[in-house]
């Protein structure tokens, strides 16, 4: 179930494929009453106890605009600042990647400074946000064309085994993924010894099946997200984490003890800046309205006046890269000014002073 707005007269509804598929028996329309009200988030603590006092003021910030504003967000810093170009504007929440510190890639001759933007950003007063495209620990290809080793994210370019990993800790594979844990444990720790909260969103479309740690379904993608959070948090001491599920279906829902805020990422054909309405819906009903719900990863970006008008109140967006941004058919240029210039987005300009002080 979903919510449409219809204009008054004729109407075309148009079904379009997203991941994976579906089979439909009938479509019933029935009228609601278009004033939504807001929904009520019950926003608990942050999952971890001993979090700091900057992701602490960072959760209660972003609990605040729930419903008013959304916070705009965008991948990699370049992109971020390309925006600035075309609006005058840079989005409040910058999203980079530890993709480049796999263990495996850096064994290859991989390099990175994401660590240092992210730092950047920071210090220019922005909310930092990290994913991590995981390279399998083990049996990914080496220089051969089309199997090339930094493609080892992805389920059908590594034969690692997941489950078999999870299911004997004596094993090397099993070792393998702590090590790398350890190693992101590492870049994540220098964000806080700079006392930089961070959006965490490890694991992310797990259920797609398309990257290793959600190709054996449900169970193991699970294991392996709790086992991240007790190695990160307890081990490690990463107390700077705000840590970001990334799915709508309940049974690859790790669970709330571990989980701070929900997300999707949805990509949209260009130009549809749509509210992905039923998509928001589906992560309320997965946290029973206690967590905020964000989109991780956008295509085009949801229009902001639809999102009144439908009640769709993500806590934030973030725009992907390349050509969902510079394409000039997914977002356009004026589209991107209406977006960045509009009262119920919020840009960097109008995060408070002091925001990541304990209130």
């Amino acid at each position: 179930m979903t919510k449409v707005l219809l204009n008054q007269g004729s109407n075309s509804i148009q079904i379009l494929r997203g991941w994976g598929y579906y089979g439909i028996e009938y479509i019933k329309l029935k009228r609601i009453d278009p004033n939504i009200p807001k929904q009520v988030i019950k926003m608990d603590t942050l999952s971890n106890s001993k979090a700091t006092p900057q992701a602490k003021a960072l959760l209660d910030f972003m609990t605040s605009q729930y419903g008013k504003k959304i916070i705009s967000g965008q991948q990699t810093l370049e992109d971020a600042k390309w925006i600035y170009k075309q609006t005058g504007k840079l989005p409040a929440l910058v999203s980079s990647d530890l993709m480049d510190y796999s263990p495996s890639r850096v064994e290859n001759g991989s390099t990175s400074n994401e660590v240092e933007k992210m730092i950047e950003w920071y210090e220019r007063g922005g909310i930092v946000s990290l994913s991590w495209h995981w390279n399998a620990p083990k049996g990914i290809g080496g220089n051969e064309p089309g199997r090339e080793w930094w493609r080892g994210f992805n389920t059908e370019f590594t034969s690692f085994d997941v489950e078999y990993a999870l299911n004997h800790p004596e094993s090397e594979d099993y070792k393998l993924l702590i090590r790398d844990i350890d190693a992101i444990a590492v870049q994540l720790k220098r964000l806080q010894d700079h006392n930089i909260p961070v959006l965490w969103r490890p694991l992310h479309e797990a259920e797609g099946g398309w990257f290793w740690w959600g190709a054996k379904g449900p169970e193991p993608a699970k294991k392996l997200y709790r086992i991240m959070y007790q190695r990160l948090t307890d081990h490690h001491q990463l107390n700077n984490l705000i840590w970001v599920w990334n799915s709508v279906k309940e049974e690859w829902y790790p669970g709330d003890d571990m989980v701070d805020i929900v997300s999707v990422d949805v990509y949209n054909p260009a130009g549809d800046h749509s509210p992905n309405i039923a998509k928001y819906d589906e992560l309320l009903f997965l946290s029973k309205h206690k967590k905020l719900v964000s989109l991780a990863e956008n295509g085009p970006i949801p229009d902001p006046d639809l999102l009144k008008t439908y009640g769709a109140h993500w806590s934030f967006f973030n725009t992907w890269t390349g050509d969902y941004l510079r394409d000039g058919k997914t977002n356009t240029k004026d589209y991107l000014k209406k977006v960045y210039n509009h009262d119920n987005v919020l840009t960097l300009d109008e995060l408070p002073e002091g925001l990541y002080e304990n209130p």
